[in-house]
């Protein structure tokens, strides 16, 4: 992993913050600039306990990137175009599920 994301992920702590280095990571994937393109985000669930989020861009020319951030484990898996999963991301630091509801 290179040394500038090892930084940017030591500063998640809120789910905020993972949204945004979610948002560039994908737009990075692509060379797509950030504010062009819209993410949505969908809230994962095992039985009433959330466990963890989904991420989808979508791009030009149909381009759909993935990402979703497993709660259990603190990892965000990142994937592409195509489906095939590129990257794993362990965080640091902690996001508590219940703050992903909000």
């Amino acid at each position: 992993m290179l040394p500038d994301i090892a930084d940017r992920i030591a500063q998640i702590r809120t789910v905020p913050e993972l949204r945004t280095f979610i948002r560039e990571m994908l737009c990075a994937k692509e060379n797509l600039i950030s504010e062009q393109f819209p993410v949505n985000e969908a809230i994962l669930r095992r039985g009433e306990r959330t466990c963890g989020l989904q991420f989808q861009l979508f791009g030009p020319r149909s381009i759909r990137l993935g990402a979703i951030w497993a709660a259990d484990h603190n990892v965000v898996y990142f994937y592409a175009a195509n489906g095939e999963r590129y990257l794993k991301v362990p965080l640091q630091h902690r996001i508590s599920e219940e703050l992903a509801v909000a």
